[in-house]
């Protein structure tokens, strides 16, 4: 079982960076395929990026890609999504997930922490 705390969000001005971390917690952490996910108002969640077992691998949603950079530190058991060029339109609650293989559909993730905000204002 795998335990998950998002942190880093906050409200940012458009066009500013943010590094969301998440904190694993378990010794399988390093066995997991990780995924972020957000959700905006009024909006279902949607993937953004995930991250396969060893970091080797990673994809994005295009709305994000050239923008955002998934990673992961499995010595530290920590995830992190960096985010660069922030637009208003990124504007949600960002969630961080694991499964044991690569997805992209958040149905199909095991666990979830419990998000962190990010606002980004015009």
């Amino acid at each position: 079982q795998v335990q998950l705390v998002e942190s880093g969000g906050g409200l940012v001005q458009a066009g500013a960076s943010l590094r969301l971390s998440c904190a694993a917690s378990g010794r399988a952490f390093g066995t997991y395929a990780m995924g972020w996910f957000r959700q905006g108002p009024g909006k279902e969640r949607e993937f953004a990026a995930a991250i396969n077992w060893s970091g080797g691998i990673t994809w994005y949603a295009d709305s994000v890609k050239g923008r955002f950079t998934i990673f992961r530190d499995n010595a530290k058991n920590m995830l992190y999504l960096q985010m660069n060029s922030l637009k208003p339109e990124d504007t949600a609650v960002y969630y961080c997930a694991a499964r044991k293989t690569y997805s992209t559909r958040d149905q199909e993730y095991d666990y979830w922490g419990q998000g962190t905000q990010v606002t980004v204002s015009s």
